[in-house]
Parts: C-alpha cells; sequence; structure tokens
C-alpha cells in the first residue's frame, strides 16, 4: 500500500533526524535537523490520515528495519559527511549542506542565482574520465605485455596476451561504469520521483523544508521563506532546487548508463592499444623495444595532460606517471622472467 510505505519512509526519516540533530548539537545544523523532524512527523501524520480514511486501521509503532539501524550506527560514529550520498538515497534532506562544491560558493537569494553553480561543468570531468581512462588501459596492458615478454620471446603469445587484456580489461570498465551510472541513474530518478510527488501533495511543507535549509546555510528567516516561495510557485524549477538543496542531487549528472559504458570501453581500449601496436607490425626484440619507447611516451604525455586537472608543473607530473608505470613494467616483466626461466 503506498501511503503505509510513504508513513514509512516519513518514519524513518524522523528517526534519521533526530541522530543528525544530535550528532550536531548546538550548531545551526542541529537546529535545522530538528526542524526537519518536526516537519517530517507532520508529513507521516498527513499519510497516517490518509490510511485511516480508507478503512485501514492505523500503522502501528514505527520501528527501523536493519538498513536503517546499519545506517544509524554509522551515522553515530563517522557523522554526516561520509554517508551524505547514502542518507540522501534514504530521503534525508538538507545533505547539500555536506557537499564539498558548495565550499565558497555564496547562498542564492533570487531564481536566476539557482543552480548557476552547476552549469557548464561537463566539459572538463568528461576530458578528465577520458584521461584517466587511457592511462589505465595504456599502464595495465603495458604492464601484462611486458610481463608475457619477459616470460616468452613467442610474438604471436605476446600479441595474443595484449588481445586478450585489452578486450577483458575494455569490457570490465565498460560493464563496472554501466552498473555504476546506471544505480546512480536509478537512485536519483526515486528521489527526485518522490519529491515531485511530495511536491504536488503538499508544496507548503516542501517549501517550509526548504526555507529552513537556505536559513541553516546564512540567509535571514525572512530571505529564506520568500527565496523558497518563489522557487515553490515554478513547479519545473522547484523540483529542480529541492532535489539540489533537499537531497543534494543534481539532476543534470543523469548521464547515460549506455554512453558512460562506451566511453569508458573506448578509452581504456585506446590506451591498451598503444604497447600492443608494435607487435602487430614488427618481430622479435625491435617489437619489444618499440612497444617499450612507444609506451614510455605516451606514459609521460598522459601524466603531462594530468596536470591540468591537478595544478602541477606538466614535466614533474609526466616524469611521475613514466616512473609509475616504468616500475609497473619493470616488476612484471622481472616476475615473467622468473617464471619463464622456472
Amino acid at each position: 500500500m503506498e501511503e503505509i510505505r510513504n508513513w514509512r519512509e516519513e518514519k524513518r526519516s524522523v528517526y534519521l533526524y533526530h541522530i543528525l540533530a544530535q550528532k550536531e548539537a548546538g550548531s545551526a545544523l542541529g537546529r535545522l535537523f530538528s526542524q526537519l523532524a518536526r516537519e517530517a512527523e507532520k508529513q507521516a501524520a498527513i499519510w497516517e490520515t490518509r490510511i485511516q480514511k480508507k478503512g485501514e486501521p492505523p500503522p502501528q509503532k514505527y520501528t527501523p528495519d536493519l538498513r536503517t539501524q546499519l545506517v544509524a550506527k554509522l551515522l553515530k560514529k563517522f557523522g554526516p559527511k561520509p554517508l551524505r550520498s547514502i542518507l540522501a538515497a534514504m530521503k534525508i534532506r538538507g545533505m547539500s549542506v555536506f557537499s564539498p562544491s558548495r565550499a565558497g560558493h555564496p547562498i542564492p537569494t533570487d531564481l536566476k542565482d539557482v543552480g548557476r553553480s552547476h552549469r557548464g561543468i561537463g566539459g572538463g570531468n568528461i576530458l578528465r574520465a577520458a584521461v584517466f581512462g587511457v592511462n589505465d588501459g595504456l599502464v595495465s596492458n603495458a604492464s601484462l605485455i611486458l610481463g608475457i615478454a619477459g616470460a616468452s620471446a613467442n610474438n604471436s603469445m605476446i600479441l595474443l596476451s595484449g588481445i586478450a587484456g585489452l578486450l577483458a580489461g575494455a569490457f570490465s570498465m565498460g560493464a563496472g561504469e554501466y552498473l555504476s551510472v546506471r544505480s546512480q541513474r536509478e537512485m536519483y530518478e526515486y528521489q527526485i520521483g518522490l519529491e515531485k510527488d511530495e511536491l504536488q501533495e503538499y508544496p507548503e511543507e516542501e517549501g517550509m523544508e526548504l526555507a529552513l535549509i537556505y536559513e541553516a546555510k546564512g540567509l535571514s528567516e525572512k530571505e529564506s521563506k520568500e527565496l523558497a516561495d518563489k522557487l515553490i510557485s515554478d513547479p519545473n524549477q522547484a523540483l529542480d532546487t529541492l532535489a539540489r538543496e533537499e537531497l543534494g542531487l543534481n539532476p543534470e549528472d543523469l548521464g547515460s548508463p549506455w554512453g558512460a559504458a562506451i566511453f569508458s570501453f573506448l578509452s581504456f581500449a585506446i590506451g591498451a592499444l598503444i604497447p600492443l601496436l608494435p607487435f602487430v607490425f614488427f618481430q622479435g626484440t625491435i617489437s619489444l623495444s618499440i612497444s617499450i619507447l612507444v609506451t614510455a611516451a605516451a606514459l609521460f604525455l598522459v601524466g603531462a595532460a594530468l596536470s591540468l586537472f591537478t595544478g602541477r608543473g606538466a614535466f614533474r607530473s609526466g616524469l611521475r606517471m613514466l616512473l609509475i608505470g616504468g616500475i609497473a613494467g619493470a616488476a612484471t616483466f622481472l616476475i615473467g622472467k622468473m617464471l619463464g626461466v622456472s
């Protein structure tokens, strides 16, 4: 029964809000979570009334399930920051106050400011993912190829092993990325769907919760109320903002699982192909020598590219990546050599 499920979710929120309030006792966040607990109690009462109107028996006293008990124990031990994604998935509002991306960002004071800091950030993330994907494929397959080369000088065996490593790694990366994005998307869609239903059921209560979050972030009570009222009056803007501010979710992060899987597969495959190509066109020791040279050059370039995201010097970053990859390759080559001799 939908009403029973919604009642349980609201009571679960109350239970966890009280723990959050205790962890943040004496601060503005402690007051925020205490107030959110009271708002959740009101919403639970609304669902209880609807259950009774249907002629059903009222819910029994709420008892936390095993998942909620486990999260409660983790919350008491580690606090809310490390658990904000889990708490958001359990429909705990106000998680945006713990988001690192919010640090240093001013509180929005008008509709046009809401969500502005979230726009235009996708390109950098895609480039970063591409560089890391190429790096993973390059290091892992180069290490595999060098390990096989240390054990055997058979060019066909090295080539076959390299192709197997490329395909296995690329499919593994693609499958892992698909599951990761699919799971994230399902969680986002479920939580945003709940917010949409609640916005239709009781918009005033949702507006009150949003105002409490803005007040905890530093706006005055009056400013918080005015901004929340403006946002709630526009259903599309309201849903977007509720997802961001109450749950700490960014609707723009709902990427395509298949797109992420294909992108991850291709970036890994490109990196894995670099140390493998010399064995396609050359034979004997010359193929191994060329593979080591092109792999070393690629490692340096990837390390230099990573400096775009770290702020470090490109030359130093390139040398560090070359050193790390060189150690990995040398270790697997020596292990292969020992196994080949034995």
